[in-house]
Parts: C-alpha cells; structure tokens; sequence
C-alpha cells in the first residue's frame, strides 16, 4: 500500500511537470493529484521536493526507453515517425497543455544533481534511439548525430506548438525529420 501511494506521487509529479512546469509543481499540488494523504511527501520523500522529482525524471526516463526498446527492427523512417507520433498524440490529446517533464525540469532547474539526472536521461533516449537506426541500416555517425537531431528537434517543436496551441510547427518540423531520415537511409 505505501509503494502505490509513493508510485501515485511520483505519476502525479511526472504529469504536472509536463503540465506546469518545475516551478508550479508543489507537493500540495501532487497530493491533491495523488490522493495521497499529507503526510506521504516527508514519509516517501525525507529529502524534499528535489527528491520527488528525481524519482519522476528517473520514470519520465525509463518509461520513453521501454516505447523506444518496442521499435527494435523498425527502420529509420518507422523509428522516427514513431517517435514524432509519440510527441505528436500528447500534443492533441493534452490540447497542447502538455510537453516532456523531463524537458521542463532542465530549463528551470537551479540544482547540478537534477541537471545532471535530465543530461543522464537525454543522453540514454539519443542513446537508445541511435542503436535502432544503427540496427536499421544508418552508419553509427549517421545514427548518433540523427538520434541528437531528433531528440533536440522533437523537443523544440513542442514547446513551438504548445506555444502556437497548434500543430502547425510541430508538423514542419517532423515533414522535415522524415524527409532527413529518409535521405539518411538511402545512402549506399
């Protein structure tokens, strides 16, 4: 029962850092979220609300390596659609109200160690994503400097569309991710 309240905590913190950002996610506001009772925060998370986080980055994290780990033997093309429409449906279906927690915590932080938590996270999906073009037919530079472009592109084009609440740029960019990928994997 006190592992589901603290992974109801940490499910919460997850979404309000993609909703609101680092800054407006309180421990009032996960509880309120959770359901989970007052006295949760300090039982679950002694060391305060960068503890919190850390442990919704650490889920933010390994929860995009498990949908990546399901695109093994897909092509370059299929992997970065996948990925484009993995942004793309959070985008419509949050009403662009929603973009990467782990994203949000990295612009706002002030704290080396959570900084250095989101580099860890960003360097594993670039990472991940580089081995599957790599197993897809990409050369390991192609795939790496691609899995980057992507990452950082992706990334970018939330934030634009969140901003726009349209899709618009959102779809520019991934247009152009296609056809890059595409151009990628057609060389001999």
């Amino acid at each position: 029962m006190a592992g589901q309240v603290r992974q109801r905590m940490i499910e919460s913190a997850v979404q309000l850092l993609a909703q609101r950002g680092l800054q407006a996610t309180s421990f009032s506001e996960v509880l309120e979220s959770s359901g989970a009772p007052r006295g949760s925060v300090y039982h679950h998370f002694p060391d305060g609300k960068d503890q919190l986080v850390d442990a919704a980055l650490e889920l933010a994290g390994d929860r995009a390596l498990r949908m990546l780990d399901g695109w093994a033997g897909s092509s370059p093309r299929e992997i970065t659609e996948n990925f484009l429409g993995m942004w793309g449906k959070l985008l419509s279906y949050a009403h662009f109200t929603t973009g990467c927690s782990v994203l949000a915590v990295t612009v706002a932080t002030d704290s080396p160690e959570l900084l250095d938590h989101t580099a860890t996270i960003f360097r594993a999906w670039r990472g991940r994503l580089a081995e599957l073009f790599v197993h897809g037919g990409l050369g390991p530079d192609e795939a790496s400097r691609f899995a980057a472009i992507l990452v950082a592109s992706s990334e970018g084009a939330v934030v634009l569309s969140r901003a726009e609440r349209s899709m618009e740029p959102f779809d520019l960019v991934s247009e152009q991710l296609i056809e890059q990928v595409e151009r990628l994997a057609a060389k001999p």
